[in-house]
């Protein structure tokens, strides 16, 4: 195996732009949920009039749907993502709509929308999200559940408290608080690991609400560690934890 300061630098070098999560190909890998979402996704955007994808990052998932309705929209906030965004979604004609990332508001008319998407959002804008649903649409979306990736935070930070917002109870409280009906919330945990510690640093160099904190010189000696975890066991393993998420409007009452 390589030497740690070889794997750590190679791990803090690769680029980060652009959400590209390739060079991991080979040295880490996570599993996916049985549910299959992308797959989903493309038979339900296949069959309404009007789509929309909620904090879609880079445009990947909207972008890579083989049949879109002639009214599709994303909106993102980040803005490296929406430079990466916007040719890819305009080559598919999908309209990028910048939103704020701080503040929960989508700019479009009440009933807007038959179907909205969301895979990863980083806080469900719940409100907003009944507000543009057409009655009888259909919100579909994957979410980072609870815990995700929490013994990997651990290992650097230490302990951390109790997990609350992405309950799945309280997203189904917050979904019907808004007036949607929830048909389904089923929470995997998905098997993730990592082969060296360059992939670990370029990880979380990449997704950076796993450890907000994370450099190389502020937790060298917990990479270390983990680097002999690996060293040891072929792989420091944890979990993800997705939830699948489907509520819809009701009609309206004649």
């Amino acid at each position: 195996m390589a030497a740690f300061d070889d794997l750590v630098r190679e791990g803090e070098l690769v680029p980060v732009e652009g959400w590209d999560f390739s060079w991991l190909d080979g040295r880490a890998l996570e599993e996916r949920p049985s549910w299959r979402y992308f797959d989903r996704a493309v038979e339900r955007a296949a069959s309404v009039s009007g789509l929309l994808e909620v904090q879609a990052g880079t445009g990947r998932m909207i972008g890579s749907l083989p049949v879109l309705p002639a009214l599709a929209v994303a909106t993102e906030g980040f803005p490296p993502s929406v430079a990466v965004a916007a040719p890819r979604l305009r080559e598919r004609g999908v309209t990028l709509v910048v939103t704020s990332q701080a503040r929960a508001g989508l700019p479009f008319a009440d009933e807007s929308f038959e179907l909205v998407l969301s895979r990863h959002p980083i806080e469900p804008w719940w409100g907003e999200i009944a507000r543009v649903l057409e009655p009888g649409g259909s919100y579909f979306a994957q979410h980072v559940g609870p815990y995700s990736l929490r013994s990997l935070s651990e290992r650097l930070m230490g302990a951390l408290p109790s997990e609350s917002k992405r309950d799945p109870e309280i997203e189904r409280r917050a979904a019907e608080d808004a007036g949607l009906v929830v048909e389904t919330l089923a929470v995997e945990r998905p098997r993730t690991a990592f082969f060296d510690v360059g992939a670990v640093v370029h990880f979380l160099r990449l997704v950076p609400w796993i450890v907000p904190d994370f450099s190389v010189t502020r937790y060298r000696r917990q990479l270390a560690e983990l680097h002999h975890v690996v060293e040891r066991d072929g792989a420091f393993e944890t979990t993800a934890s997705r939830t699948l998420v489907h509520a819809t409007k009701p009609m309206r009452r004649r």
